[in-house]
């Protein structure tokens, strides 16, 4: 009934802002896969920083045929200081996920590095004070046990607990999801607070990450004629800008409690790839952990 009435107050754009985050969790699905298909041989830094300066060129024509004003924020100052943070918490959180995809199966990954609700309601609570209901309270609980069941092998109760805790995979995935916890608190704060313009944001995050990765990339050894792939940098790069686009027009349209958990089922569409694709081990008990993150992150948004 509440979601009936939201869905008669918004009218048609409800359907227009689900589509948007349905397509936004697809390509954040295929990124994550091909990260790992076509990219497990490049360090981070230099994946990084091809993709994103790739991205940032093929995201310019966005930014030029946009009748916004390039930086049109009210507190200049404070949004770039805000962009700054939050680029350099993209930074880090994309290298950890990165690396945990290369020395991790992308089944076992992506249902513990998309619990990123979870973090982000007691960051909530102890820096904005936001309240928990008891659902959100359930949905943190769910969303535990859904990394529990990703380190499920069939063997005693306290093997996937002991496995969690000495898994470099699911040591990094859980510090990337805790990463990007607080960027989306820093992109409410520029997108709510200090009014600035994804046409703003995009290109200007594009640029930091490649700013931040260049120095790093350029002292390692890339793979021997990485120019060959520079068509498959060019896929990855327009579905990164894609996604950060039409994510921020989602948030536009809809209430953030039905955006995210659409959007965090991402983790479902890079696992059912790495299932039939890679065909990686012990498929059945990561989509039962994926589909219990996924329930967990809408509880803990809908609360």
């Amino acid at each position: 009934m509440r979601m009936t009435l939201l869905f008669q107050r918004i009218g048609f754009s409800v359907d227009v802002g689900i589509a948007y985050s349905g397509l936004a969790a697809l390509l954040y699905g295929v990124f994550l896969f091909v990260m790992k298909r076509w990219f497990d041989d490049y360090p981070s830094s230099v994946f990084l920083l091809v993709t994103y300066i790739i991205s940032f060129l093929v995201y310019l024509p966005v930014v030029v045929i946009s009748d916004t004003a390039f930086f049109s924020a009210p507190n200049r100052l404070n949004a770039l200081g805000a962009i700054l943070a939050v680029t350099v918490g993209m930074t880090l959180g994309l290298t950890l996920v990165f690396r945990a995809l290369q020395i991790g199966e992308v089944s076992y990954v992506s249902p513990i590095s998309k619990i990123i609700p979870v973090f982000v309601l007691p960051l909530e609570v102890g820096l904005l004070g936001q309240h928990l209901s008891v659902l959100q309270v359930g949905g943190v609980v769910v969303a535990t046990i859904a990394i529990y069941v990703a380190n499920w092998q069939g063997t005693t109760l306290l093997a996937p607990v002991k496995r969690a805790r000495q898994s470099r995979p699911a040591q990094l995935a859980l510090l990337s999801a805790i990463t990007f916890a607080l960027v989306d608190l820093g992109k409410r704060v520029l997108m709510q607070e200090l009014a600035v313009a994804p046409t703003t944001y995009i290109p200007m995050m594009f640029v930091g990450i490649s700013v931040l990765m260049g120095p790093v990339a350029l002292r390692t050894h890339w793979p021997d004629e990485w120019w060959q792939d520079l068509p498959l940098f060019f896929v990855t790069a327009l579905l990164v800008a894609v996604a950060n686009h039409i994510v921020l027009l989602a948030f536009q349209l809809q209430p953030a409690s039905i955006v995210s958990p659409i959007v965090n089922g991402q983790a479902i569409v890079a696992v059912i790839l790495g299932a039939i694709l890679l065909k990686e081990s012990h498929i059945r008990a990561r989509l039962v952990a994926t589909a219990l993150a996924i329930i967990g992150i809408a509880m803990i948004s809908v609360g």
